[in-house]
């Protein structure tokens, strides 16, 4: 591919092969440096603002309204300056002084921001909007000044801005993937941001070693205006375009996620690849553009053309989809790659296959909309004016979707309704083409009935038919609503019928025994050892609510309090057995908010405070993992206050499980640890002295609704519940060992590497050699004697389990033949049998 500025006719300005990739080579830093923060904030602003879709939507709006803005105004004062090279360093420098200091005020901003909301309302938004915003203006500035720096001849536009564009955005791609794979898990997200910083001084210096090589221009070269009014029309049409990709980017984050993970890394392939369809798009055009005859024509086609591919790779979703991931990610296995890399491939196909193509559509636009939008007296202007609007367009698109089309329409129908409304920005941009391309017009035209048949034949449950737990089962609730969509999924036999709740086409949990169990003990275990009287309680993630509607068994609560994010997750709550209709009683007050917000914002304390969170290793929950959250939840404690923490065993490495116990340790001087099923362990801690009084357990225990709501979960005595014991302090901290606890800087459970397989059969007997007997007061031998027991028991039931999990079938049907002859009426152990 020749360079735009080697031709004969630009001599004047002429750079030798090096100097003609170096301009690309800045933004291609630039860009690498803007995503790397771009993530960064986006993750703060969670902890700051909370993760609820309005909060968060609204903190990146912040960030692409600043790039908007300093498109529009900087791209002007280029066309000004004598020299925008030196106006390009200034910017990169700035930017690199703004946005660590960003990133640094973000990570102490939580809780101002939190006071600030209390008595300004909304007012206090322009905090975290200012932090974020002001960097972003000055990022908006790099692309359209150094477009104006290369002086390139306005009839070349299309091809020099295309080739910047497509530099930038592979910047992008660089920086999306470093921050996932490499810079946070490494460095933290201070140390990530002085990585970017020194990529933006990098940028700055590179820019004023180029203005050495070469003239300054003093200003751009004359041509003839252009009509003004096709120039605002393509600018129009152009911000409609950006509104419909960044709702495409909406419907997509939703819809893909059945075939992906809930990990960090999953999401930053998908937005690799979105980025990449438009790197690949603006680069194949970029050399084409200033020769294309009817370039009203070619853009409308190209608009219409990936709505229409948008809704079709939709359409066709099927099995064969998760057959090629499968089939991608045992070749990569088989050549000797690493399981991250093997699952990485999978989400790769997943995103290759909805995603690519129809950005590789919109990329091809951006270096027609250039030549349509720029006028040749005002190069920085216009780059600017076609950067701002596309952007605003896409805040826009991203509002919409997101807050009103799916909610109302679902996500197949807004898919459809944004593939109508390409077809009309294409229609529109035709209509201003040379008459002579009427089969442009008709080809714009019939991919318009296509999309429009298209969008009416596809069913509008086509993603609920494609949930991994739906093939199989009966769909029984599906909600496609703002941040999310909610399904529940009825499976099992007819004697043993249970429900799964799945959040984004990921299964969370349910109301099998085996859920029951733990989410019962979660809410009941730490009110019976509780040293106090307790009065009050919160829990964190509603779910299937079991955990909160254990809460209502336990007499002695006069306040019950539960954060939830999503109301799609409380309209599905009937369907749950076991939770107490915890959604609908007035008990129960329900606040929908994130947790931590929660925390941050209200002043109330509280006697326990239990959490059932995602898994840790998914992406945005290790807020609720964190040793800064740990802290924010033990002000919130009354004198000898409780936090019981779920910890999963299969969902993380042990290293990461030691980094878990780690971060708890460091804020609670008194832990215990506790198994409330074979999959889970339950985190117990203070800082007040736990101290375990086996009368007064038994006294509270023997409540009638206590013991019947745990008796159901195979919790038959104060003595069985005691059983579940397994560690203090001293045991925990063995297990930590030196492992680096998670914070807020340093998020490493979210970038761990991918887990291995039957890791329980590693981490589960580790954490059970740590077992000795608790320190009780006030207890009987006989009461010792049964607890005892009942740990014997519960142990060989583990022995038994483990076996399963080796494929060891003969010794699982021994251990549970002799098990069941001592207690064989628990109702937890015949689950597993089918009795």
């Amino acid at each position: 591919m020749s360079s735009p500025l080697s031709r004969p006719h630009l001599a004047s300005h002429s750079l030798d092969t090096r100097a003609q990739w170096f301009p690309a080579l800045l933004l291609f830093v630039s860009g690498a440096a803007a995503l790397i923060f771009q993530v960064l904030w986006i993750k703060q602003l969670s902890l700051v603002v909370g993760v609820e879709v309005y909060a968060i939507t609204t903190g990146i709006s912040a960030f692409f309204a600043g790039l908007a803005l300093g498109g529009w105004l900087f791209g002007r004062l280029a066309d000004r300056v004598a020299n925008p090279w030196r106006l390009y360093a200034l910017l990169e420098l700035l930017v690199a002084l703004t946005a660590v200091g960003a990133t640094l005020a973000l990570a102490g901003a939580a809780a101002p921001f939190a006071e600030l909301a209390l008595h300004l309302g909304l007012l206090a938004w322009g905090l975290p909007l200012l932090l974020v915003g002001a960097p972003a203006v000055l990022m908006g500035g790099t692309l359209p000044v150094l477009v104006r720096a290369l002086a390139a001849d306005p009839g070349q536009l299309g091809r020099a801005g295309g080739r910047l564009y497509a530099a930038n955005t592979a910047g992008a791609i660089a920086g999306t993937l470093l921050s996932a794979f490499v810079l946070i898990a490494t460095l933290g997200v201070r140390g990530s941001a002085l990585a970017a910083a020194l990529l933006n001084l990098l940028a700055a210096l590179g820019a004023l070693a180029l203005q050495q090589q070469q003239a300054l221009p003093a200003s751009a070269p004359a041509k003839l205006a252009r009509n003004p009014r096709p120039a605002r029309l393509a600018l129009l049409l152009y911000s409609l375009a950006g509104g419909v990709a960044l709702g495409y980017e909406v419907v997509w984050s939703q819809s893909i996620v059945p075939f992906m993970s809930t990990r960090t890394y999953a999401f930053a392939v998908v937005l690799a690849t979105y980025l990449g369809g438009l790197f690949l798009g603006s680069s194949l055009m970029a050399p084409r553009a200033d020769r294309v005859r009817d370039p009203w024509g070619l853009f409308g086609l190209l608009i219409a053309g990936a709505g229409l591919l948008a809704l079709l790779e939709m359409a066709l979703l099927g099995r064969w989809l998760i057959l090629a991931q499968t089939q991608v990610e045992a070749l990569i296995l088989s050549l000797g790659g690493s399981p991250l890399l093997g699952m990485s491939g999978r989400f790769a196909v997943a995103a290759l296959c909805i995603v690519f193509v129809p950005t590789l559509l919109l990329g091809a636009a951006f270096p027609l909309a250039l030549r349509l939008c720029c006028d040749g007296r005002a190069v920085g202007r216009d780059v600017g004016a076609v950067l701002a609007c596309n952007t605003l367009g896409g805040i826009i698109g991203v509002a919409l979707c997101g807050f009103v089309l799916i909610p109302w329409l679902g996500l197949v129908r807004t898919l459809g309704l944004l593939a109508l409304i390409a077809a009309l920005v294409g229609l529109l941009a035709v209509r201003q083409g040379p008459g002579v391309n009427k089969g442009r017009r008709q080809g714009v035209v019939a991919l318009g009935l296509l999309s429009l048949a298209v969008a009416l034949l596809t069913p509008p449950q086509r993603l609920a038919q494609l949930l991994p737990g739906a093939r199989h089962a009966e769909l029984s609730f599906y909600q496609e609503g703002r941040g999310a969509t909610v399904a529940v999924v009825t499976q099992g036999q007819p004697e043993r019928r249970f429900h799964r709740l799945y959040i984004q086409g990921v299964s969370n949990t349910g109301d099998a025994m085996p859920s029951l169990r733990y989410m019962r003990i979660q809410a009941l275990l730490p009110l019976l050892i509780h040293n106090g009287e307790p009065r009050s309680a919160l829990v964190i993630g509603f779910g299937t609510g079991i955990t909160a509607g254990a809460l209502l068994r336990y007499p002695g609560l006069e306040q019950r309090v539960v954060a939830e994010l999503l109301p799609a997750v409380l309209d599905a709550a009937p369907l749950f057995q076991g939770n107490f209709n915890a959604a609908s009683d007035p008990g129960i007050q329900i606040r929908l908010q994130d947790g931590r917000q929660e925390l941050l914002r209200s002043p109330q304390n509280y006697d326990l405070i239990t959490l059932e969170p995602p898994p840790p290793s998914a992406a945005g929950v290790v807020n609720l993992y964190s040793r800064d959250f740990y802290q924010l939840a033990a002000r919130r404690l009354n004198t000898q206050g409780l936090v019981a923490q779920w910890l999963p065993l299969p969902t993380q490495n042990t290293e990461d499980s030691r980094a878990l116990v780690q971060s708890f340790l460091e804020v609670f001087p008194y832990a215990t640890l506790w198994t409330s099923e074979f999959h889970e362990m339950l985190l117990v801690g203070s800082p007040d002295p736990i101290e375990l009084d086996a009368a007064r357990i038994e006294r509270r225990f023997a409540q009638d609704n206590v013991r019947s709501a745990l008796g159901e979960v195979g919790v038959n005595s104060a003595q069985a519940l005691l059983a579940t014991w397994v560690s203090d302090r001293d045991g925990l901290q063995r297990f930590a060992g030196d492992a680096p606890a998670v914070t807020d800087d340093r998020p490493r459970i979210e970038y761990a590497p991918w887990v291995r397989p039957r890791e329980i059969n590693r981490v589960l007997p580790e954490l059970l050699n740590l077992r000795h007997p608790p320190v009780l007061v006030n207890v009987s031998p006989e009461f010792r004697q049964r607890m005892n027991q009942e740990s014997r028991n519960l142990m060989q039931f583990y022995r038994a389990s483990l076996h399963a999990y080796e494929g060891d079938r003969e010794a699982w049907a021994r251990e549970i033949r002799e098990l069941l002859q001592v207690d064989g009426g628990n109702p937890y152990y015949r689950w597993f049998v089918g009795q």
